[in-house]
């Protein structure tokens, strides 16, 4: 055993996760650790041009220690393309580039799949297939219909791009069987409406994958790892019951499959499955329960994203593994900082979508809200200064933390001011919204980052220009205030700031209307509805409220919701007409809608207001004046940046950078506010 591998078996007989850090033992090959990378499309796959950056991306992880990765999605041929001319692996001159990946996998000692990915009607392309001739809900494009020589054509195209990538130095690939691509279509009746030998019974819907897998086995021989990603709750109407489920596994299992995954959820169903708000590890038992019926590894996934969470997965038997995709964006040494003991400095993901899977989705290469190097690792480069300078950061908001952390690493002498008597600016407020609560690991990761950085933090302390004066570069992360509104009664007691209420100075009535309806006005309605802890904190309420059969046993896993009674009767009113939340991010924007419908909140576009008086707020709304009969009426209608210490050092002759909220107050933007900073912090 090489010294380094010794090393890091000794540690891991002291370390508070054993379980997490054993290594699985495969017959043909051995993992050093239980964790998987899972796949996720990052845009790096599309280009053989962008294979370097792919390579620098991979490697990080893989000097991080993660025992296993799985690529982004791979097309077997154009028709199963996700996109014209997206990441596809069908032709001999397409593996060359991958070999960089590959090698940058293994310098590092970690193995590395590709994943094998038909979209099937999720195609976005006039090219796409599937079983039957159904257009998908989240798609404009109509599927043709596989003829029986078409169908065959796609299982050989899967045969002979894992042989390419065996050729191009994969140590397996994974077979992309869940989330509603074209297997996934497959095996379940919603999608599958045909009655020859590929559909009808469980048993011929189950055949296209089972197929799949055995011939991959056969093209690839028995030393090559073969992941069936198994969907072991669709979580739409007309998916599988758990007996054909556990039938398929099986059946995949016989077909040669090494590991299985655990897919949760179909793009088109309407039950969140990755968003903040779902429980972490809420999808364990599913995996749990799969583990009773197959004798290969399985691989437990989604919300899982701190050692503990993970370690308390396998160590009570509901997996052999766990996969860890977007937590790997935001903090690739996190199996290193596992392994010795140092898991409060994971930058935690917190499930916010907003930079990898909202960017996916436009089309734009993925990141990281707290990580913006994520896939920017040629680019975004933290290198030692030759010449530290002496550097004042006012404000510890989101951009603030990232400017001073990221430039004391660099080596500078930084002095963080902030005014109030804690770090955090915004993320303080929402970190108390129900489903947010991750938004407290990104403040304890920064806590931990001044420490380590060394930046000297000043609490409870208010800078004007004069005491800015001997710093060589100074910043300004002064933040927002919230804007004020002007009609008539704005001054009654009745109005209130989100502000007051976020903070707990001020506590509303039963009765309140929200004046905006962008995302703080979307977080204070959820704070508003929600009394005691949240969902988000048990997956058991969790799943009621949503309508997921606990015991994962009905078609799709679905159930009746059962959404618990709101705390108080709320109205979210916007003056722009259209429907409230239009604007929020794509991958989430529709859970917070949900969420507040289920509330019985009264989501209102096109809204004159007219005044505020005793009776309560006045409105017009398509020619009809009306009063709605509220205690309180809370003021979330944006913000306007806080520059007055810019101004004044302006005045000075002192230049000074602004960043974050200070710069652009527009819906309080922390991704782009910490990505700004860090950008700013790498150049100074």
């Amino acid at each position: 055993m090489p010294s380094s591998d010794l090393r890091q078996a000794s540690t891991d007989l002291t370390s508070p996760y054993p379980h997490l850090l054993k290594p699985l033992d495969l017959g043909f090959t051995t993992l050093r650790n239980r964790v998987l990378m899972g796949s996720m499309h990052t845009g790096l796959e599309d280009r053989a041009a962008d294979f370097p950056k792919l390579a620098a991306y991979v490697a990080e992880r893989a000097e991080g220690e993660v025992g296993l990765i799985v690529t982004g999605g791979f097309a077997p041929n154009l028709v199963g393309w996700l996109k014209p001319f997206g990441g596809k692996l069908s032709w001999p001159w397409e593996v060359r580039p991958h070999r960089a990946v590959t090698a940058a996998a293994h310098a590092h000692g970690a193995k590395i799949c590709a994943q094998l990915l038909h979209a099937g009607r999720y195609a976005y392309h006039s090219l796409s297939v599937a079983p039957s001739k159904l257009k998908a809900p989240i798609n404009p494009f109509t599927p043709r219909a596989l003829s029986a020589r078409g169908v065959e054509r796609q299982i050989d195209a899967y045969a002979h791009a894992a042989r390419l990538a065996r050729e191009a130095g994969y140590d397996g690939v994974e077979v992309m069987g869940s989330e509603g691509y074209l297997i996934n279509q497959f095996t379940a009746a919603r999608t599958n409406q045909r009655s020859d030998a590929w559909g009808g019974d469980a048993a011929r819907r189950m055949r296209f994958a089972v197929e799949i897998v055995r011939r991959v086995r056969e093209a690839c021989g028995p030393d090559f790892i073969v992941i069936y990603r198994l969907s072991l709750v669709d979580l739409v109407e007309g998916g599988n019951a758990w007996p054909e489920i556990a039938a398929q596994a099986r059946a995949v299992e016989a077909a040669g499959a090494t590991l299985i995954n655990s897919g949760i959820g179909w793009h088109e169903a309407r039950i969140p499955t990755i968003v903040t708000s779902v429980p972490r590890a809420a999808f364990a038992d599913v995996t749990a329960k799969l583990k009773g019926e197959v004798r290969v590894p399985v691989i437990a996934t989604n919300r899982i994203n701190m050692p503990q969470v993970a370690e308390d997965i396998l160590a009570g038997g509901k997996a052999d593994m766990v996969s860890l995709a977007r937590p790997l964006l935001a903090d690739p040494q996190w199996v290193r900082k596992a392994r010795t003991n140092q898991a409060t400095r994971i930058n935690t993901c917190i499930a916010c979508n907003q930079a990898c899977l909202d960017h996916v989705f436009q089309n734009k290469r993925a990141s990281c809200l707290v990580n913006p190097r994520a896939c920017a690792e040629t680019e975004l480069v933290y290198r030692k200064t030759a010449a530290p300078r002496r550097i004042a950061v006012v404000g510890a908001g989101p951009a603030g933390l990232a400017c001073a952390t990221v430039a004391a690493e660099r080596g500078h002498q930084v002095t963080l001011f902030e005014g109030s008597g804690e770090i955090g600016g915004q993320f303080n407020y929402a970190k108390r919204i129900p489903g947010k609560e991750e938004f407290h690991e990104t403040l304890r990761y920064f806590r931990q980052r001044i420490d380590d950085t060394g930046v000297t933090l000043c609490l409870s302390t208010q800078v004007d220009a004069q005491a800015l004066r001997n710093f060589d570069e100074v910043v300004l992360a002064t933040g927002i205030t919230p804007r004020q509104v002007d009609f008539a009664g704005a001054d009654h007691s009745k109005v209130v700031n989100y502000v007051d209420v976020l903070s707990g100075r001020v506590v509303p009535g039963k009765r309140v209307a929200l004046i905006g309806a962008g995302g703080i006005g979307f977080d204070v309605a959820e704070f508003l509805v929600q009394e005691g802890a949240s969902p988000s904190l048990d997956p058991q309420r969790w799943m009621r409220e949503w309508g997921v059969d606990t015991s994962f046993e009905s078609p799709g896993s679905l159930t009746k919701p059962q959404p618990e009674a709101p705390a108080r009767e709320v109205w979210l009113l916007q003056r722009s007409p259209g429907r409230p939340g239009a604007k929020l991010g794509k991958t989430s924007g529709w859970v917070h809608r949900a969420t507040l419908k289920a509330k019985q909140v009264r989501m209102l576009g096109g809204v004159e207001y007219l005044g505020v008086d005793d009776e309560g707020l006045h409105v017009r709304i398509e020619a009809s004046t009306q009063t709605l009969p509220v205690d309180t009426i809370v003021i979330c209608a944006g913000q306007e940046p806080r520059r007055e210490l810019f101004d004044a050092l302006k005045k000075a002759g002192i230049n000074a950078h602004l960043i974050g909220g200070a710069d652009v107050a527009a819906e309080l933007d922390a991704k782009r506010a910490i990505d700004q900073a860090s950008r700013l912090a790498a150049t100074l």
